[in-house]
């Protein structure tokens, strides 16, 4: 059963829309149920804070598919961490479908993906969340998407772009233009040191609605 929560604050205007439209909420995560039982196996107890303040914010949330990643994680949800110091990371949510890598959220906050190596895609799970929010608004408004993998992707000119601060990129980054966006993805070639997996999407014929939308 689905359950009303409050749309998290300090995204964009565009991000509110596409959760508020596009998103539910399923029931958040008991994590204090879970405390005594982890900090008796090690845990420290600032990593089940951590885990703790993931699930105030984003414990339940089912979002659309992410257009890579096979979707991304069902429903964002915290589990047990995992170490050691300086590393500690925990689940960011399940898969939708079988993957050979993790969602996990970093020792910093970062969103991003874990198969042995930690691969960082935002420096945020808001930056997560406002680049599925962007991909949404840019397939809506685009005249013409194409795409991009391996080498293509490196030789791509964006001296004339603009990155795009919301999604707060590391590995996975988003670049506006005159009159297109690109999202670039990263993330699996890295974490599976699988150079040709790098991809862009270039959405183009945008005017100034497409390319920004509702970004305050």
């Amino acid at each position: 059963m689905a359950i009303d929560r409050g749309i998290p604050e300090g995204i964009t205007r565009r991000a509110k829309y596409f959760i508020g439209s596009h998103g539910y909420w399923m029931g958040r995560a008991d994590i204090e149920q879970h405390r005594a039982r982890w900090v008796k196996h090690g845990i420290p107890e600032n990593q089940i804070d951590r885990v703790f303040a993931y699930e105030a914010v984003w414990g339940g949330l089912a979002l659309p598919p992410s257009p890579h990643y096979d979707g991304g994680p069902r429903t964002l949800s915290g589990d047990v961490p995992e170490g050691p110091a300086p590393d500690w990371h925990f689940e960011a949510g399940l898969q939708r479908t079988a993957l050979p890598y993790s969602f996990v959220i970093g020792p910093s906050g970062e969103f991003g993906l874990h198969a042995g190596d930690w691969v960082p895609l935002h420096a945020t799970v808001a930056g997560w969340v406002e680049a599925l929010a962007l991909a949404a608004h840019a397939r809506s408004c685009a005249r013409t998407t194409m795409t991009l993998t391996g080498d293509a992707v490196d030789d791509l000119e964006l001296d004339r772009f603009e990155a795009v601060p919301e999604v707060a990129g590391l590995a996975d980054t988003w670049w506006r233009g005159a009159d297109s966006l690109i999202a670039i993805y990263r993330g699996e070639a890295e974490v599976m040191n699988a150079p040709q997996c790098r991809t862009a999407t270039i959405y183009a014929g945008l005017d100034e609605w497409g390319l920004r939308g509702l970004d305050t």
